[in-house]
């Protein structure tokens, strides 16, 4: 089957479209100027503002004029992970995107469809002559993944409505009024560079395969990470071998679990069969360790022969140092609401810059902004003590929810009617643009709602195809129903 033939048909004609046009963060032209060539296609007023976000307006049905408008929100941009194995050119090629079984996913990569299904929906509420609804807003923003910058930059009077729907969420029956804040907190380590010691071996070390995932969303589920299981097996090489890296590279973006990661290290020549062994043991205890989250991880130790420089042991105690130092994962979860995660920390990538920087890259979040702020303090104090140069992003805030929301009631009334069954009502850990929003326009009222997403942010993202058209039929409901 082609997922041109899903049903709806309209919302998956769009997100089959979608997906044909090359959208990485920071990188949206192409999908903005699609945006436009939509509007103008189908005669829809439409408003783009310094930035890149794009709002695309259409009237009110007969009968709805009088209401308040409604906006439906979603970002233009994905985030760009593919398999090690898999050549794909994310500035160019569209996303190969098939139909696997109950999923659509992509061939090795990310699918995009977080937001892309989220603009499909809005796309399709905007071409679909059925719908009955008040005037629509429908605002797709820039840069979401990496820096919300969208966001942050809303030029002014891009939104007159007074109700959002958020498009961004990944659980079917599950409505979000609430989300946690955020701030990246990144270090540089100067390190100083020397000839690779006589009679030793070198290896490269590989981490692999791991089930990685969302950063907010995943955090809590006890997955691996990669750049802390190399940086575990360095330490105990340095400590108990007299071991010496020469590289380290891990991860890739601020916002996803890393699953992969690699290094050349050194060990004495006569300690060579002793190394190797302690490796195997520490694949197996790693593997045992992480048994019941990462059942295809990876551990592999390879030759690496002609290694010319390490880093001096200074600069290699402080770095992995850092790096096992550093706190990683659940800090604190919620005591206002059961089962979600109130503070974390995602050692997210390490990369040799040049010969001279190593740049560590992670991610807090918090739906309490104090502890935000102490988390952020937590991780840099780490990287201090170790001699690095530590910098914050300008963060973004959380979204406080509001239960007493008449769009939140007429979505959950909307969703007991259509299936029978009351909706979830939640808060979720991973960041969304609605804070931003609502510093901008505080009269807002939203909600966040969505289909069935799983593996968001790794190679392994699926969409759940019978979940479109719920979300798709309770989209409809509460437009008409505001």
């Amino acid at each position: 089957m082609l997922i041109r033939d899903l049903q709806p048909a309209l919302v998956w004609e769009q997100f089959e479209a979608i997906t044909k046009v090359p959208r990485p963060s920071k990188k949206e032209e192409r999908i903005i100027e699609f945006l436009i060539d939509f509007a103008k296609s189908h005669n829809l007023e439409y408003q783009r503002d310094k930035i890149g976000n794009v709002v695309i307006r259409k009237p009110a049905t007969a009968g709805y004029e009088e209401r308040e408008t409604i906006i439906l929100q979603s970002h233009m941009d994905m985030v760009c992970e593919k398999n090690s194995d898999v050549d794909f050119d994310f500035d160019n090629e569209p996303i190969r995107a098939v139909v696997d079984g109950e999923w659509v996913r992509a061939e090795g990569t990310t699918l995009g469809a977080d937001c892309g299904i989220g603009m499909a929906a809005a796309m399709a509420l905007l071409l679909d002559q059925e719908a009955e609804h008040a005037p629509i807003e429908a605002l797709f923003t820039v840069d979401e993944e990496t820096g919300l910058t969208g966001a942050f930059n809303l030029g002014e009077g891009m939104l007159t409505g007074k109700y959002l729907l958020n498009l961004d969420s990944e659980d079917e029956g599950e409505i979000f009024i609430g989300c946690a804040g955020g701030i990246d907190t990144l270090a540089t380590f100067a390190i100083s560079l020397e000839p690779a010691p006589k009679n030793y071996e070198f290896y490269r070390f590989d981490v692999s395969d791991l089930v990685g995932g969302h950063s907010g969303d995943d955090i809590n589920k006890g997955r691996a990470n990669s750049n802390k299981i190399t940086a575990r097996l360095l330490l105990e090489a340095q400590q108990a071998f007299d071991g010496r890296m020469s590289y380290f590279d891990g991860g890739n973006l601020r916002n996803a679990i890393p699953r992969e990661a690699y290094a050349v290290v050194g060990v004495p020549s006569k300690l060579k069969d002793k190394f190797e062994a302690r490796v195997a043991q520490f694949n197996e205890e790693i593997r045992e360790e992480f048994h019941f989250t990462e059942p295809d991880m990876r551990l592999a130790l390879s030759p690496m022969p002609g290694v010319e420089e390490v880093l001096s042991l200074d600069s290699q105690r402080k770095l992995l140092g850092a790096l096992v130092g550093v706190p990683n994962g659940v800090l604190a979860m919620s005591s206002a609401i059961p089962g979600l995660v109130e503070t974390s920390t995602n050692l997210a990538s390490v990369k040799f810059t040049d010969k001279k920087k190593v740049v560590v890259t992670t991610s807090q979040r918090s739906s309490v902004e104090s502890a935000k702020h102490y988390a952020k303090n937590a991780v840099e104090s780490v990287f201090a003590l170790a001699g690095a140069d530590v910098i914050h992003s300008d963060g973004y805030p959380g979204w406080a929810p509001n239960p007493d929301s008449k769009l939140l009631k007429v979505s959950v009334e909307c969703y007991e009617r259509l299936f029978g069954v009351e909706p979830k009502v939640k808060a979720v850990h991973a960041g969304l643009e609605c804070g931003l929003f609502l510093e901008k326009y505080p009269h807002l009222e939203m909600v966040s709602f969505g289909p069935t997403l799983r593996g968001v942010h790794s190679p392994d993202e699926r969409l759940e195809i019978a979940t479109v058209d719920k979300f798709w039929r309770h989209l409809k409901e509460i437009v008409k129903s505001m």
